[in-house]
């Protein structure tokens, strides 16, 4: 049997069994309205999304294929965050309002579940955007 690893793209299938959509939508809901009152996510979020239903239905639907593997979402994500003035603070932001909210919402288990996908995500778009930049970066987040 081969050792228990933090890459998802190792493992197929759902991310974890008791992970459901109404559960991410959850997580996505709770996220995103609190993202919208943040101090440092706030500004970023609210001169981007013009509609915040079809966003967040987007963003369950981006969930929803990684950690159940639905593939109900087709997008780009990374083509809309290249336009926006992200810098580190907003990933590292991101990423403790988003593991706050996880923690909060489901077990320890399924919480890091989530949390190895975000911070894979919070790297690969903070490369990208430095690469556009002509800076070279190294991952912060994922280990």
């Amino acid at each position: 049997m081969k050792p228990h690893d933090d890459n998802p793209l190792t493992r197929p299938g759902p991310a974890h069994p008791d992970i459901t959509d109404d559960g991410i939508a959850l997580l996505v809901r709770t996220f995103y309205d609190r993202a919208r009152e943040d101090d440092v996510l706030g500004p970023i979020f609210n001169r981007a999304v013009q509609d915040w239903d079809e966003h967040i239905a987007q963003i369950t639907d981006f969930w929803s294929s990684i950690m159940l593997r639905t593939g109900r979402y087709s997008g780009r994500p990374l083509n809309p965050h290249l336009r926006l003035p992200l810098e580190a603070e907003h990933f590292d932001r991101w990423l403790a309002l988003f593991e706050q909210t996880a923690t909060e919402l489901f077990s320890s288990e399924i919480a890091h579940e989530f949390m190895i996908r975000a911070r894979r995500i919070a790297d690969n778009f903070e490369l990208a955007i430095g690469s556009m930049r002509g800076e070279i970066r190294t991952p912060r987040h994922s280990r």
